[in-house]
């Protein structure tokens, strides 16, 4: 059975012959998803007379060619029992059989067909068309993600440590550490995504205005007091669940005040300056810290101090912190050369962002066991609560001394190295204290290192450069798009639980799952040259989690089509730890001089994965949507 156009389609036939982007619209008024790229194409394939206009019967056959897919036109036949027509109870059977739907299947099926038979006669029957089923088959309902991972799920009551946490490193740079632009969409873009630790360079600026940028570079200034209103506006526009500000903080005492006021005159009531009263010992939980902005920062003194002086004047106030500069063998923010104690520097004479360890003429001094003092403000200290950042000496020193309010930040050479020889007493530390993961200081560029080694060892905040897209950035958002987007993600019970023995390099026990997923086709795939669909396509689909489950397997390259290619080709993974495992589909073209040419790419966390028949959307290298590019696929596992 043909679509019936309503009459308004016939109007725009009217003057005889419409042009592409009269097409393009009309399409689109259709409801049918279609990519200029592609339209423009079959548009010139159809365009018999070659003037740039076509007839209504060319529209007619330009519309058949962007909805009809052989795949869908195949699962339809298998339940439809005259090849026309789907009746509810084909509909219930085909739901239950393969997609995975156990309960109220029928309620269900009346649903979709109300919402996506555009016939209304065959609706009114309570059947399917197959324009029907090809549109249900492409909407949201069908997609490979599970809508009930699209809101907040997860239990949100337990203590801040036992959540991986969102966070973002040098916020305020859009482009490399050295020269690059700060700016304000720095911050707005990853509140936007999600995050919920934002980096705050703060340094002192002219007419005692605290400025935000990459300290001893050529990078753009923002006023401190303008960063923090941006982030007041989106704080919590994704997320209703606490903001974490880590300061990296080389104000003087009095631009520290100023800063302290700016915090409180901005945020308000939101800002956490004493301990809830429910929480006097222990980390709160994201739930009792819903629409709240806590401060990370250095920190004088103890919490119960804190609270008897709430409400004093602490202007003029100062407190001085020592603390030890770490040796050759601790310091994780430059390489270590073997047979010196000499590193190389990227800016020549400046001064450790980190450390405060002078740099002269391009190398790097370091001596033995130096101690420098900080002046911290009164005022400032006091606005950390629960996120007291504390250096990290040992696992031994943290065991016998932290205090459960004290936070770690750990480059990712040293973390690296613990993380691979002391696995077990690194997830006992972050059983315990949030553990901030950052990258190395040679990364002038803003590269990122790869998350998956931190969060499999349980470190709750694994900060990366949000502005530099390729792999990391996509585990990052692929991770993080699991419990409503909303930045905090329980961690699994084997890294929250003491009585654990979880290493994940060595993995004793487990209940593996068998995924196997059947990639059957691509749908108006991306192209990077808008005059022709003829891509040389293939998809790689990649598995990230403990060491023992990273693959990846890959498909054959079809050749000259990127608009409707098919594959039909089965790929099956062991997965022993699911619940931090992550799959990455990525679709290239082939380049056989230039190599493979990136096209587009989905990543997700496995246990959100849907069954059966489903879509899997194509997002671009900076992470933004190339609807309607996708894969179909069909995705089964057993534990």
């Amino acid at each position: 059975m043909e679509m019936k156009y309503p009459l308004r389609i016939q109007d725009d036939f009217r003057g005889g012959k419409i042009n592409l982007e009269k097409t393009q619209r009309l399409l689109e008024k259709l409801d049918i998803r279609c990519s200029y790229i592609h339209v423009k194409r079959i548009f010139k394939d159809n365009d018999r007379l070659k003037q740039g206009r076509i007839t209504i019967e060319e529209f007619r056959a330009i519309y058949r060619i962007l909805t009809h897919r052989e795949e869908i036109v195949e699962i339809f036949n298998a339940y439809s029992e005259n090849r026309k027509i789907l009746l509810e109870n084909n509909l219930v059977q085909f739901l239950t059989q393969e997609q995975y739907t156990t309960e109220m299947s029928k309620t269900i099926a009346f649903e979709i067909i109300q919402k996506y038979e555009p016939i209304e006669e065959v609706r009114k029957a309570r059947q399917m068309s197959l324009e029907g089923f090809t549109r249900y088959m492409d909407s949201r309902e069908c997609q490979l993600f599970k809508n009930e991972c699209r809101k907040v799920y997860q239990d949100m009551t337990h203590p801040l440590n036992d959540y991986f946490i969102s966070s973002s490193h040098n916020t305020y740079l859009v482009s490399d550490q050295l020269v690059g632009p700060s700016d304000l969409w720095g911050y707005v873009s990853a509140l936007v995504k999600g995050c919920r630790c934002l980096e705050i360079d703060c340094w002192d600026g002219a007419q005692n205005e605290p400025v935000v940028y990459h300290g001893y570079t050529l990078t753009s200034k923002l006023l401190f007091k303008t960063v923090i209103q941006a982030i007041h506006k989106y704080a919590f526009m994704t997320s209703d669940y606490p903001v974490v500000l880590s300061l990296e903080n080389h104000c003087s005492p009095a631009q520290q005040e100023i800063m302290a006021d700016n915090l409180q005159t901005t945020f308000g009531e939101s800002l956490l300056s004493d301990m809830l009263a429910d929480f006097p010992d222990t980390l709160p939980s994201p739930e009792a810290l819903k629409f709240k902005v806590l401060v990370k920062n250095k920190k004088i003194g103890t919490l119960k101090e804190t609270h008897e002086r709430k409400g004093s004047d602490k202007r003029g106030k100062v407190e001085e912190w020592e603390e030890e500069v770490a040796d050759l063998e601790e310091e994780e923010e430059e390489e270590k050369f073997k047979e010196s104690e000499i590193f190389e520097s990227v800016l020549g004479e400046n001064q450790d962002k980190e450390t405060g360890v002078k740099k002269l003429s391009g190398v790097t001094l370091f001596k033995k066991k130096k101690t420098r003092k900080l002046k911290i403000a009164l005022a400032l200290s006091d606005l950390v609560i629960y996120t007291k950042a504390e250096k990290f000496k040992s696992f031994q020193h943290s065991r016998l001394y932290q205090q459960f309010n004290e936070n770690n930040s750990i480059g990712e050479t040293q973390a690296r190295k613990l993380s691979k020889l002391r696995a077990h007493e690194f997830i006992f530390h972050t059983r315990k204290f949030i553990t901030r993961i950052y990258p190395k200081a040679t990364r002038a560029d803003s590269s990122n290192f790869n998350p998956q080694e931190f969060w499999n060892i349980g470190c709750q905040m694994v900060a990366l450069n949000f502005q530099t897209p390729g792999l990391p950035m996509d585990l990052q958002n692929g991770k993080f798009l699991d419990n409503g987007g909303s930045g905090y993600i329980l961690k699994p019970h084997f890294l929250r639980e003491s009585e654990s023995y979880f290493n994940p390099s060595d993995i004793k026990e487990s209940m593996p799952i068998t995924l196997t997923i059947r990639l059957i086709s691509g749908i108006q795939l991306p192209l990077t040259h808008s005059s022709s669909n003829k891509g040389d396509t293939l998809v790689i689909i990649e598995v990230f989690g403990v060491p023992n489950d990273q693959m990846k397997q890959q498909t054959r390259v079809i050749k000259k089509n990127a608009f409707s290619p098919r594959w039909n080709e089965t790929f099956t993974f062991i997965i022993h730890v699911p619940e931090l495992a992550l799959i990455r589909f990525v679709v290239e073209s082939q380049g056989l001089i230039a190599g493979n040419e990136f096209l587009g790419q989905y990543t997700l966390p496995l246990l959100c994965m849907n069954k059966g028949y489903r879509r899997v959307p194509l997002f671009s290298r900076m992470g933004e949507s190339l609807e309607p590019a996708s894969l179909f696929v069909y995705v089964w596992y057993v534990r």
